[in-house]
């Protein structure tokens, strides 16, 4: 005889739920439990309570479909900031939370995280564990520095874009210190190619600092763009999904162990949801170390749509440049009146100087010939200039003719195959390396000046940041400007214009007008080294380039346009027009005789930092803090070349006198050189230990020159092949000095074989280096009255 079940008037009340039940049991698992013990059934009871305790981990996870009013606290707890207190959260303290969220008045990024509050499932459990990170970090760092030489420059690209995510997915979940540990760990082994980035990221403490950046939700939002070859992915997947392969012996057991399991999901919800890998099939002995970052990075916001299409996008730089067709980079052509003029002139002083031979050259001789294969430009297809010429053009060109004549030829390539300890050594470098005339400006009272000097060598000037600009003559004579008090209707020549000049004056010379710091200054080109310049071009933190007469030595107009502050300013080669770059992000084309803007150049991402003309004006280059470089049509106002490589802010640009080659560098310490015909980069030149400042071409386009704050002036074969080198080369000796020689930092960046020399300073980082038309380097820099 069964037992009889017990009414239900006799039952007492069931005990609670021990902890371990409510962590395991789910609502509706608890209510059959306790169904079953009201009416005395233990046995099945146990047995249901037994079948979910051996439940899956994914099972547990799937269950927990909500999450409690704890947890949401939790969590919104570390969304919430004061602007007060930015770097720190301020719901620390559980009481006064209610009082908190009701003083900030519900605001934006709280509303958010409550809209996308979802199910939790056991990766989203898995992914706020903040030890997997650190550890999958650790295990791919290993892996990658242990991987074959032929298979470690292609491996090591995947290391930053996840050391990114990583720390922004332990600051996103409120993990502030975690993430600081984080950075702390790993982030010097990345500093050398992204110190800029990193330190950005670094400032990023709460969520909300993730929310609001842009480079944050750029991570996010795109995917990074890798080239790998089929090898080398084939066995990053093989070491993702088994934890072992292609690293040398002995230098990682892969992932081992519960925490390592974690760390490789953590690496490959990374690698899955925000790489995307481009594959070749080409053998990885084939690339160049350098190579393999080229197609690297946040690409798909940084080329440009196609053309008639708000949606098509390129994958790759190279299929946009080559979209765009030939460019036209021959030289310009000049009007056939000033070059019969031009010859005429010639002839005339042969004959005065008794030169037979100069009566019969060609006037066009020293002009940069077009090459094999580049297309010249037609005369209509350049910005409008004058119809007729002036005395001043004639005597620029005539000039030109002389300079070629005396001009000091540079040839890097005969130092190749160079003895230098053989007797000869000292002549062939003087026909190799250029004489480098440095100036320093001492006393610096803060921020680091610009600085530029003439065509003629007559005149330096420097922008500061106490808003003003001074002039220096290099030859020692007085900078006279225009008596105040003269009366206008006497002027009625040139002789009655050199008496209204002031009486006095001095070698140099302040001028004032802006309101905030100089950060670029330009003297115009049309005298070429046939005269002082007539102008100078200033910009500034007050969003306006100014130009100054050297006349008066005053300001005559002030051109408003750009809407922050104006980086740079430089003079097209045909005079007249000059182009800004600005932090709003866009290049302006301007003409001396107009007010407002002719062109507006919009397509970079952040600040265009630096800009250049190219030498037949017909189209204008310009490099960007979002890493890249980009070749515009003048006329169209087109994007025409897009160059991705750079791994920093672009700061400086020098296009070759032939019209061939683009040279850039920046914040990630490498110099680019790309060809401008097919957009392709030619190779990267590294040995600077800063920024690089500032970049010139010899006459020849051989030699470049680069000056940067590692206190150093350093000369590259352009031609020479690239690839890393030895011993370094300093004190311009090409490693023939023996003393030690004083630099501003450690070179920590390896040196490629195509730098030449490095002339170091004691302690003046170079803002400007310049090239007479003569070949005679001029450099500019400044020492900080802390320096001293």
């Amino acid at each position: 005889m069964s037992v009889a079940t017990p009414p239900a008037s006799s039952q007492s009340p069931a005990p609670p739920s021990t902890p371990q039940d409510s962590h395991i049991v789910s609502q509706a698992d608890r209510a059959v439990l306790g169904y079953l013990r009201s009416r005395g059934h233990t046995a099945a009871e146990k047995a249901l309570l037994g079948e979910l305790e051996v439940a899956t981990p994914d099972e547990k996870g799937k269950a927990a479909e909500t999450i409690d009013a704890e947890e949401l606290v939790k969590t919104l707890a570390v969304f919430a900031h004061k602007p007060s207190r930015p770097g720190d959260n301020v719901l620390k303290d559980s009481s006064s939370v209610l009082q908190e969220l009701t003083a900030m008045g519900n605001p934006s990024n709280i509303q958010t995280l409550i809209s996308s509050i979802g199910s939790v499932g056991a990766e989203d459990i898995l992914s706020l564990d903040p030890t997997d990170k650190q550890e999958g970090f650790r295990e791919l760092e290993a892996w990658v520095d242990g991987s074959l030489d032929m298979y470690r420059p292609e491996f090591r690209p995947i290391l930053f874009p996840i050391f990114c995510h990583f720390y922004l997915d332990l600051i996103q979940h409120g993990f502030k210190d975690a993430a600081l540990r984080f950075f702390s760990t790993f982030s010097a082994s990345l500093s050398p190619s992204h110190n800029a980035t990193l330190h950005h990221i670094s400032t990023l403490l709460l969520p909300a600092h993730v929310q609001n950046d842009e480079l944050a939700q750029r991570f996010r939002n795109e995917k990074f763009s890798i080239r790998m070859s089929r090898s080398g992915f084939s066995l990053l997947v093989g070491w993702l999904t088994e934890g072992v392969g292609g690293e040398a012996p002995g230098s990682g057991d892969g992932f081992s162990g519960e925490k390592g399991k974690r760390g490789r999901a953590a690496v490959m919800r990374v690698v899955n949801n925000h790489l995307r890998f481009d594959v070749t099939s080409s053998n990885p002995s084939a690339f160049s170390p350098h190579a393999w970052e080229e197609i690297t990075g946040l690409m798909s916001s940084l080329i440009p749509k196609a053309s008639g299409s708000a949606t098509a996008t390129y994958t790759n730089p190279q299929a946009f440049n080559a979209s765009k067709g030939d460019l036209k980079l021959g030289p310009a052509p000049v009007l056939e009146e000033l070059h019969i003029e031009a010859e005429r002139v010639l002839r005339e002083q042969a004959m005065l100087e008794r030169d037979p031979n100069g009566q019969y050259e060609s006037y066009q001789f020293p002009r940069p010939t077009s090459m094999p294969g580049m297309l010249v430009p037609l005369e209509s297809e350049l910005l409008p200039h004058p119809p007729t010429f002036k005395t001043v053009d004639v005597e620029r060109e005539v000039n030109a003719v002389r300079d070629a004549r005396k001009r000091i030829r540079l040839e890097p390539s005969v130092l190749a195959n160079l003895d230098v300890n053989s007797a000869q050594a000292s002549a062939v470098r003087a026909r190799a390396l250029p004489s480098v005339c440095a100036y320093t400006l001492h006393d610096v009272a803060e921020g680091s000046p610009c600085c530029t000097f003439s065509q003629d060598t007559s005149l330096m000037a420097a922008g500061f940041a106490e808003s003003y600009i001074r002039l220096w003559s290099l030859k020692g004579e007085k900078l006279q400007g225009m008596r105040s008090d003269f009366n206008s209707n006497a002027i009625k020549d040139v002789s009655s214009l050199h008496k209204i000049k002031e009486k006095k004056g001095s070698t140099t010379r302040k001028l004032i007008g802006h309101s905030g710091p100089v950060y670029s200054v330009a003297f115009d080109l049309i005298g070429g080294s046939a005269s002082p310049p007539k102008y100078l071009l200033s910009a500034s933190a007050d969003a306006t380039a100014r130009l100054w007469s050297m006349d008066t030595m005053t300001n005559i107009v002030a051109y408003r346009g750009h809407e922050n502050p104006v980086w740079d300013v430089k003079w097209s080669p045909m005079g007249v027009y000059f182009a800004t770059a600005s932090r709003d992000r866009t290049a302006r084309l301007w003409s001396t005789d107009r007010i407002s803007c002719l062109r507006i150049y919009a397509g970079h991402l952040s600040d265009v930092d630096c800009l250049q003309f190219h030498p037949n004006s017909l189209y204008l280059a310009t490099g960007s803090s979002d890493w890249t470089a980009r070749l515009w049509d003048i006329q169209r106002g087109s994007c025409v070349r897009v160059f991705l490589g750079h791994q920093g802010t672009v700061s400086t640009l020098a296009l070759s006198p032939d019209g061939r080659y683009l040279a850039s560098a920046g914040e990630d310490l490498a110099i680019n050189l790309w060809d401008l015909g097919s957009g392709k980069r030619i190779k990267k030149m590294t040995g600077h230990a800063a920024s690089i400042y500032s970049l010139a071409f010899s006459a020849e386009s051989s030699l470049l020159v680069s000056g940067g704050a590692d206190c150093t002036v350093r000369c590259w074969d352009v031609k020479g092949a690239g690839g890393s080198k030895g011993k370094a080369r300093e004190n311009g000796s090409m490693g023939l000095a023996n003393g030690d020689t004083h630099t501003c930092g450690e070179d920590e960046n390896p040196e490629t074989i195509d730098l030449m020399v490095t002339f170091p300073t004691k302690r003046t980082p170079i803002t400007n280096v310049h090239f007479t038309s003569r070949n005679l380097c001029m450099v500019g820099g400044y020492m900080s009255s802390e320096q001293r």
